[in-house]
């Protein structure tokens, strides 16, 4: 049988069967996608103005809050204020892990304070709100640095307006470094206050091990360092739509607890705060961002498995979206008209998660699903 018969028969054999393959769930629409710095955060207004945000982690970042339109993304509300100066680290940006349009249609912005996770710039940790209707600066409330402490990494904040004179809001301490908590801010006084300080609830779970595109991520401090468990604490948060309970969970771990805000923000004092927290059943997965809906239900990011995930209040997980390309879903915001938005920034394939070698493939993504769920509304 001489070669050119050999290659005849194999030329006239069928095609191997083509593999199953995973299916995606949801359909996706791409919003927009960014070639410069990774983000993190994402909100949308009740007309449809959409924001992001972009931390200083390391990239190149030249203004740390933007708005998208026509999928570009420009300084917000203006350069003045989002480009930081390190001479005024309390009159402009330094770094912002967070934006959260509220009840009343104000973009707030959560300023870290801090550049590549080093210590909090004194006067640079804040909570900065802007009137949508006017592009200003309406409240900048300082947090002090008895309650950021040099440790902290202020990560997610959430707001209820029906308490309080002005509102309250929620601001997660996720710190790798020092004891995390959920910070308590008064947005009539300003005051502010460390709540669940240390807490277990809101630790990262020693020796965490996450499992992300198949493989299991640890981190270096130092190129030439020992791999390592990452240890980040309270990060996600959401608040139900009555006002009562207000949902967290630790980035290293897959619990998730709640609180009663009553407890929360009250005058009880911390350990009694403690006795009041929730452990609600562990999840088989690891999220980021939370979002809640006016239908009591909460929506979670999974970044072990390139999902979002929605949790009904009988405490059911359904997958709501998952796809290949959704690697490192982060922040999650539901929308007037009914679509959930989140940031896809690879946050996992960061230069210390693999040798200090950067595996990051630009562009990140803001990705958009439609859900059956609304936004939680004002409360009379």
């Amino acid at each position: 049988m001489g070669p050119l018969f050999l290659a005849a028969a194999l030329l006239l054999q069928p095609p191997p069967p083509e593999l199953a393959r995973e299916r995606p769930v949801g359909k996706l629409e791409v919003v927009a996608t960014f070639s410069g710095p990774m983000p993190t955060g994402v909100a949308v207004s009740k007309s449809g103005r959409v924001f992001v945000n972009y931390p200083r982690w390391g990239d190149a970042v030249t203004f740390t809050v933007a708005e998208v339109k026509a999928g570009v993304a420009t300084a917000y509300p203006d350069a003045a204020l989002s480009v930081y100066d390190k001479a005024k680290p309390a009159e402009t940006l330094v770094s912002v892990q967070s934006v959260v349009v509220d009840a009343a249609d104000r973009l707030w912005m959560l300023d870290t304070g801090t550049v590549e996770f080093g210590p909090v710039v004194p006067g640079g940790a804040k909570l900065v709100g802007v009137d949508l209707a006017t592009n200003t600066v309406v409240k900048s409330i300082a947090v002090p640095a008895d309650v950021a402490l040099p440790t902290t990494y202020l990560n997610d904040v959430r707001f209820d307006l029906t308490r309080g004179k002005a509102g309250t809001a929620y601001v997660t301490d996720s710190s790798t470094e020092g004891p995390n908590a959920v910070v308590v801010i008064d947005l009539d006084s300003g005051k502010c206050r460390r709540r669940l300080h240390d807490h277990p609830s809101t630790k990262a779970d020693k020796g965490f091990l996450p499992f992300v595109e198949g493989k299991p991520l640890l981190t270096r401090k130092q190129k030439d360092g020992p791999r390592q468990s990452m240890s980040f604490g309270a990060d996600g948060v959401a608040i139900s739509p009555d006002g009562k309970f207000l949902y967290y969970c630790p980035l290293s771990s897959r619990r998730l607890h709640r609180v009663p805000t009553e407890a929360l923000a009250g005058a009880a004092p911390d350990a009694e705060v403690g006795k009041a927290v929730e452990d609600l059943p562990v999840r088989p997965f690891a999220s980021d961002g939370l979002e809640s809906d006016a239908q009591g239900r909460l929506y979670l990011t999974d970044y072990e498995h390139n999902a979002v995930v929605r949790r009904d209040p009988d405490g059911t997980y359904t997958t709501i979206a998952h796809d290949p390309r959704m690697l490192w879903p982060d922040t999650l915001s539901l929308a007037a008209d009914g679509y959930l938005y989140f940031t896809a920034n690879q946050l996992h394939r960061q230069k210390q998660f693999h040798d200090f070698t950067d595996q990051r493939e630009k562009p990140y993504v803001l990705f958009r699903v439609k859900v059956d769920g609304t936004p939680v509304a004002p409360r009379p």
